[in-house]
C-alpha cells in the first residue's frame, strides 16, 4: 500500500533549508538530504538545489522549466492565500503543486540572498544580477520597489568583493560585466588608479550605463515644451499656421445660400512665436559618497535639458569645494570622469559659485540635490537659498534622485524648506522631471 506523502511537511523542509542557507550560510546535511529526495520525487533536477547555478543556466539546460519560473508571481500567490483564508476557517490543503512552487521559490531566493563570502568573479556577478532580475519580475513593480534598497546593497557588497582592476584588465572578463549603479560607483572611485586596457574598459562600461539611463530619461523629457506663446508678436501668415476652424467661424456671415458658397474675406493664423529669453537652469549636486545615484542621474538629466532649445543649463558639483562643470554639461560621461566622489558637505561654497549665475531671478530655476547634512554651516546655506527664492528664483530642493525614491534628508532643512513653501520633493527622478517641465512650460 502506497502512503500519500505529507506535502505540508515537505514544503516546510524546503523552506527551512532556504532559511538555513540565507541566515547561516552553511549547509545542514539532514535538510540537504531530505530536500534532494523531495526534488527528485517532484521530477525536478538537482540543479534547483545548487545556488551556484543561475536561473538562466537552469532554464537553458531544462527549457521546460522556463515557463514555471516566469509564472512565479509572489504578489498573486500572497493574494490567493489571503483570499482562501478569508473564505474558510480551515486553510486549503497543501498539494504537490505547492511543494513544487516552494522548491522553485527557494531556488530563486537562495540564489539572490545567499551570496556567500570570498572573491567574486565577473561571471558570478553577472549571474547574480540576472537572478535579481528574475526576482524583480516575479515580485511585480510595487513589491520590487520595496526590496530595491536590499538588492542594491547586496550588489554593492558583491562588487566590493571583486578584484575589479584584474577583471578590467582582462577584456574577456570585462565584457561579462553588466553595468549597474554599484559597479559605476566603484569605477568612479577607482578611476585614478586605472590605466591602459583597464581604464579603457572602465570608460566603456561607464559610457554604456550612461547611454542606457539617458535613453530612459530622454523618453520622460521628450514631450517638454520650452517657452510660452508671445501674443505681442504677429503670427506668420503661412499655410502651416492657418487656423481653419477660426477662419470658417469668423467668415460665416459671408455664407451665400443661393450658390452654397462661403466667401472668405479674411484669413486667421495661429500665433506660434515663443518668448526669446532663455530659461536658466542651475543644477547643484552634492557629490559626497551618499549621493552617488544623484550625481549620475542628474548629470545625465542636465545634459538632456541642455540639449533643448532656449534652456541655459549650468552644473555645479560640490563636497568641501565646488566645481563648475558647465563646460561639459552636454557630455555626462566627461562630467563623471571629472568628479571626485566622497568628502563632506560645504553648501555655502557651492552657493557662492551659483549666485553670480543668477542674472534674471524670475527666469531661473535652482535645483539643489543633497541630503543637506552640512558640517556646521546650515544656517548660512539656508539663508542664502531663502534669499534666492524671495528674489524670484524657482527653488527646487531634492533629497536624492534615484530609482527607488528613497531619500534621507536633514530634518532641520526639511522643516525650513516646508515653511518656505518649497518642500523637498520626492527622490524619484520622475518627480524632478515633472517640476522642471512645469517651470519651462
Amino acid at each position: 500500500m502506497t502512503t500519500e506523502p505529507n506535502h505540508e511537511t515537505r514544503r516546510q523542509i524546503l523552506y527551512w533549508r532556504l532559511l538555513a542557507g540565507v541566515f547561516s550560510g552553511e549547509q545542514q546535511p539532514t535538510l540537504e538530504q531530505a530536500s534532494a529526495g523531495i526534488v527528485d520525487d517532484l521530477g525536478l533536477p538537482l540543479a534547483v538545489l545548487d545556488p551556484g547555478i543561475s536561473i538562466d543556466n537552469v532554464v537553458q539546460r531544462y527549457p521546460d522549466m522556463k515557463t514555471e519560473f516566469e509564472r512565479l508571481d509572489f504578489a498573486t500567490a500572497e493574494h490567493d492565500t489571503a483570499s482562501d483564508s478569508a473564505a474558510s476557517d480551515d486553510p486549503p490543503p497543501i498539494g504537490a503543486a505547492d511543494v513544487r512552487t516552494a522548491a522553485l521559490v527557494s531556488k530563486l531566493l537562495l540564489n539572490v540572498f545567499a551570496t556567500g563570502s570570498g572573491q567574486v568573479s565577473a561571471t558570478q556577478l553577472a549571474g547574480w544580477q540576472s537572478d535579481a532580475g528574475w526576482l524583480r519580475r516575479c515580485l511585480g513593480e510595487e513589491q520590487a520597489g520595496a526590496v530595491h534598497g536590499v538588492l542594491t546593497g547586496l550588489e554593492g557588497e558583491l562588487v566590493s568583493r571583486m578584484r575589479l582592476r584584474e577583471v578590467l584588465a582582462d577584456p574577456h572578463l570585462a565584457a561579462q560585466l553588466t553595468p549597474s549603479m554599484s559597479l559605476i560607483e566603484q569605477l568612479l572611485r577607482d578611476k585614478h588608479n586605472l590605466s591602459g586596457v583597464a581604464l579603457a574598459n572602465a570608460k566603456r562600461l561607464i559610457r554604456r550605463y550612461i547611454d542606457e539611463v539617458a535613453e530612459v530619461l530622454r523618453t520622460q523629457v521628450q514631450q517638454t515644451s520650452v517657452g510660452t506663446v508671445d501674443r505681442t508678436v504677429a503670427p506668420k501668415r503661412i499655410l502651416r499656421n492657418l487656423d481653419v476652424d477660426r477662419t470658417i467661424w469668423k467668415n460665416l456671415p459671408n455664407w451665400n445660400p443661393q450658390d452654397e458658397r462661403l466667401y472668405v474675406d479674411r484669413l486667421y493664423y495661429r500665433q506660434t512665436a515663443k518668448r526669446t529669453v532663455p530659461a536658466r537652469m542651475i543644477v547643484v549636486v552634492d557629490q559626497s559618497g551618499s549621493m552617488v545615484d544623484s550625481m549620475v542621474n542628474c548629470t545625465i538629466l542636465a545634459s538632456i535639458f541642455a540639449g533643448l532649445p532656449k534652456v541655459d543649463v549650468h552644473l555645479i558639483a560640490y563636497d568641501t569645494r565646488a566645481l563648475d562643470l558647465t563646460p561639459w554639461v552636454h557630455d555626462p560621461f566627461e562630467v563623471l570622469l571629472r568628479t571626485n566622489l566622497g568628502g563632506g558637505n560645504d553648501g555655502p561654497v557651492a552657493m557662492a559659485m551659483a549666485e553670480p549665475k543668477i542674472s534674471d531671478p524670475k527666469n531661473t530655476v535652482l535645483v539643489w540635490i543633497s541630503d543637506f547634512y552640512e558640517f556646521d554651516r546650515s544656517q548660512p546655506l539656508f539663508e542664502s537659498m531663502e534669499a534666492a527664492h524671495r528674489s524670484g528664483v524657482k527653488l527646487i530642493p531634492v533629497g536624492s534622485v534615484n530609482s527607488s525614491g528613497h531619500q534621507s534628508v536633514n530634518p532641520w532643512f526639511r522643516e525650513r524648506f516646508k515653511n518656505l513653501g518649497t518642500p523637498v520633493i520626492s527622490g524619484r527622478i520622475q518627480k524632478l522631471v515633472h517640476e522642471l517641465k512645469n517651470f519651462l512650460d
